[in-house]
């Protein structure tokens, strides 16, 4: 159900420097201390391109969690409140505490904690959209969850309320969730 590229740190490092040395070579640039800063604040204006890197860990910037949340099923704020939690729990569970899983991922875990655990909402508006930004998440290796009501208030069992996606870096959750709004 759910996957997730992780490395171990020295692969990290050398993965990112390797994948630094070739962006360069494309682009006619050679590497050394004095552009660090430069090559820094080009990549933070690349948002919009699509990330090459094997590996979340990875990417620079910022690290989030997603959580989206099903529209047509008319859902109570409470109730979306609780499916949240389930999914943001979720996520966390299997990126944080299972190294049995191939979500399981301590260097974005480490990340998403240091930076303050953001979190954000947004509207699906049904199952159907909702397949379709899981199936794009589990194919650029983003932790992701979809939680199903039990059944025992307002929805029927087994409906899937929230997508819980991350944490990953906003870079790519961007390239999943890009075009949906804020809840």
């Amino acid at each position: 159900c759910l996957k997730l590229g992780t490395s171990n740190a020295s692969s990290t490092k050398k993965s990112s420097a390797t994948l630094l040395r070739s962006k360069e070579m494309k682009e006619g640039k050679l590497h050394n201390d004095t552009d660090e800063e430069e090559s820094e604040s080009e990549d933070e204006s690349d948002e919009d391109e699509d990330i090459e890197s094997t590996s979340l860990n990875d990417i620079p910037g910022e690290v989030r969690m997603a959580l989206v949340i099903r529209q047509d099923l008319g859902m109570t704020k409470g109730k979306i409140a609780a499916q949240c939690c389930h999914a943001a729990l979720s996520c966390f569970r299997h990126i944080a505490t299972n190294p049995a899983r191939a979500s399981y991922n301590p260097i974005m875990t480490q990340r998403w904690l240091n930076a303050g655990q953001a979190k954000i909402t947004l509207k699906c508006p049904d199952k159907f959209t909702m397949d379709e930004l899981y199936a794009k998440a589990i194919s650029l290796g983003v932790n992701a969850a979809v939680i199903h009501d039990a059944g025992r208030t307002q929805i029927a069992a087994g409906s899937a309320t929230v997508l819980g996606l991350g944490p990953a870096p906003k870079a790519v959750l961007d390239q999943i969730t890009g075009d949906l709004k804020l809840y």
